[in-house]
């Protein structure tokens, strides 16, 4: 399935085109605004704003990954490839804006250092704030109060978290997702991994109260295996806990560093003791 595109069109500021172009058409210019970015896997998404995104594959006819596993293999290779995308979508990024940016849940502190470099290479940030994907998706499906159990099935990751009131509790991840998805690696199989990471919340003592509270609320799902209803069901009844599959599960992660990337701006004071932190 093609992944939509959709793009910003205002012309109110223009900020930094990306690359060079041989068309007369002008550049989508952006609000010298905050921006957020989900570099997944597989895709490249881009928050310019509410109802304002950029959503394309990421490595598409490259002849190795850029990203694997939700981290940067290859950083040359990645900055040329964003750039590359930024360039032939006609979109532009405010210079020296504020920018969230996902990452994989237990990500080490190296690869987020490798993210840090690439998006401060082809956005030129002044402050670059990270936000756990989990955490990330949480606020944009809408759920991030209370006890909440959220797992987020991508494309090479699976991730399941235990969140108190925004706050990510534990977490766990197993290095699996739909793409996997072929003769050898089946949809129950998928489900049953994310159901282990859950099971393994649960097999500690001091994590067993949340979780079982957050279980009665039930599983909040997002990324690309939220879609598969095999995936979900399989889930359903492995666990023996309602699933709910968030709204737009696939950029529910994005449209939360969006709208946390619009609460770091309107609140300065907690971001400006370091030009970059955890969100």
């Amino acid at each position: 399935m093609p992944h939509p595109v959709t793009v910003a069109r205002s012309a109110t500021r223009t900020g930094l085109l990306i690359g060079r172009s041989h068309t007369t058409r002008p550049p989508v210019a952006v609000d010298a605004a905050p921006i957020a970015v989900d570099l997944g896997s597989s895709v490249l998404r881009i928050w310019l704003g509410p109802g304002r995104t950029l959503s394309v594959p990421l490595g598409h006819g490259l002849r190795s990954p850029v990203v694997r596993r939700g981290r940067i293999v290859d950083g040359p290779a990645c900055v040329t490839e964003l750039r590359r995308i930024l360039r032939d979508h006609r979109t532009s990024v405010p210079v020296g804006g504020l920018v969230v940016a996902c990452r994989p849940v237990l990500a080490a502190p190296a690869e987020q250092e490798a993210t840090r470099r690439v998006l401060a290479a082809v956005l030129a940030p002044s402050r670059l704030l990270f936000l756990d994907s989990v955490r990330a998706g949480a606020i944009g499906a809408g759920a991030a109060a209370g006890t909440l159990l959220l797992a987020d099935i991508g494309a090479q990751l699976t991730e399941v978290a235990l969140l108190e009131d925004g706050r990510v509790v534990a977490a766990r991840r197993a290095e699996v997702g739909t793409r996997d998805l072929n003769h050898a690696t089946t949809a129950g199989m998928l489900a049953d991994a994310a159901a282990r990471l859950v099971r393994e919340l649960r097999q500690d003592p001091a994590l067993r109260p949340l979780v079982r509270t957050s279980l009665a609320r039930g599983v909040i799902v997002i990324g690309d295996g939220a879609t598969r209803p095999d995936v979900t069901a399989r889930m359903v009844s492995t666990l023996g806990a309602a699933v709910h599959r968030a709204a737009s599960p696939r950029t529910a992660a994005l449209t939360g560093a969006g709208m946390a990337a619009i609460s770091a701006l309107r609140h300065p004071h907690d971001t400006k003791r370091r030009p970059e932190r955890s969100a």
